[in-house]
Formats: C-alpha cells, sequence, structure tokens
C-alpha cells in the first residue's frame, strides 16, 4: 500500500497528521505501507524572514486580536498534545518553507525522507528553529543520515526545485487545497489531521475490499494560515 502525504513543514495539523497516521499503521500490524511525502507550500509568498510572530500573522489573518490568536494557537496545541507533542508557539519562526522542501526531495531520493521531515516538522514547532538558516538545515540534515556536503550544495543551488514543482502541480491536479492530504493507494483521499482510529479505519478498508471511501475531511491548513 502506498500513501502519498501533501504536507508542509509549517503546519501544525500536518505535524499531528504525521503522528497519527504513524499510530494508525502500528495499529493495523501492516509492514507493506510505504509512505511517501510530497512537497506543498502554504504560502509560496512568503518571506524568509519575518517581523510577526505566529500570533501576530494569525491575528492579522483572521482579523482577531493578540489575545485570540494565541487562544486558538492553544487550542492547536491541545490537539498537538493529544498526538504526543509539544508545541511551543511563543518560539516559533515562520518561513518560507521552498528550501527546506528542496532538501526533502533529495532526502527522498537516499531513503531518508521521512527522518528529515521528522525532524525538520520538531525542530520548527517544539524548538525554535529558523528552517532558511544553513547550518541549522545542515544539521538536520546530518541527524537524518544525509551528506552534509550535498545539502550545502543544494542551498547555494536550484537543485530539486523542478521536483518541488511537481509535487505542487500534482496536488492542484488532485484538487488539493489544504493540507495535510492523504492520498491511499491513489484511490482514497483523507483531508486533515484525523484522530488514529479514524486512520485505522480507512487502512483497513483501503487494504480489504474495494468499497469507496469518500474523502475525509478533518482540521487542516490552508492559504498560510490554519484553523480548527
Amino acid at each position: 500500500m502506498k500513501i502519498e502525504v501533501w504536507s508542509d513543514f509549517v503546519c501544525p495539523f500536518c505535524y499531528i497528521g504525521k503522528k497519527n497516521l504513524e499510530k494508525a499503521i502500528q495499529k493495523t500490524g501492516r509492514e507493506d505501507i510505504d509512505v511517501v511525502f510530497r512537497s506543498f507550500e502554504l504560502d509560496p509568498d512568503a518571506p524568509v524572514k519575518m517581523d510577526q510572530s505566529i500570533h501576530e500573522a494569525i491575528a492579522v489573518k483572521y482579523g482577531k486580536s493578540l489575545d485570540e490568536a494565541k487562544q486558538m494557537n492553544m487550542q492547536i496545541g491541545e490537539m498537538a498534545k493529544v498526538a504526543g507533542l509539544n508545541y511551543d508557539f511563543d518560539q516559533m519562526k515562520p518561513t518560507n518553507t521552498f528550501l527546506v522542501h528542496r532538501i526533502a526531495q533529495y532526502a527522498r531520493t537516499v531513503g531518508k525522507e521521512n527522518e528529515f521531515v521528522e525532524l525538520g516538522m520538531d525542530a520548527y514547532f517544539t524548538k525554535g528553529a529558523f528552517l532558511n538558516d544553513e547550518e541549522t538545515l545542515v544539521e538536520l540534515a546530518g541527524k537524518a543520515g544525509l551528506d552534509e556536503t550535498k545539502v550545502r550544495e543544494i542551498i547555494h543551488s536550484k537543485e530539486y526545485l523542478a521536483q518541488v514543482r511537481v509535487d505542487e502541480t500534482e496536488a492542484v491536479e488532485y484538487g488539493v487545497t489544504g493540507v495535510p492530504f492523504f492520498l491511499i493507494d491513489e484511490k482514497y483521499a483523507v483531508s486533515g489531521a484525523q484522530p488514529v482510529e479514524s486512520f485505522v479505519t480507512v487502512l483497513e478498508r483501503a487494504g480489504g475490499t474495494k468499497a469507496e471511501i469518500k474523502e475525509t475531511q478533518g482540521p487542516g491548513c490552508n492559504d498560510g494560515s490554519c484553523s480548527i
């Protein structure tokens, strides 16, 4: 079974969805599931460096007060805790994610994609890492088992640009407007951060009969911001 996951490194529901999917796969006991992460930029025009905090960005996006934005993020944080994650919104550094996606594309070619995606999301959401800092990216790549010299070459070139665009084009063709978006064997679609048991149900049905599974909706991110 092949599960393609369109996600972005700065999408809080994507990390939650990733964790819940992994737990669901463990529950099913299946060892024939291949998870492939696809690139999706929530905001391709986002600057590399932003003056706003994540709270301020959410407040502007939704026309909320800063306190209301913090409350919205707190709710997402509570959802993350259920998935075993501890988000630190006060330390998050919003940024453009095109570069980190290019490195993830390289990681895919050497079988280290899951490791790099995991480390990248963890660094952004729980450690306040800036995902456009060269040394930070090289360090994460090294921990994921990637060739650090190669990663530096990618950072200073246009390598893997086309691969990111291919993923994003396919997302458009599938009608993906928000992430996370899960496509199972190119037949069954699951949208948003589903609970573990929901993923288990989908995996069991997809791997058993050919009964149609309609696209399942859940909390997710779109157009540069998130809501629940």
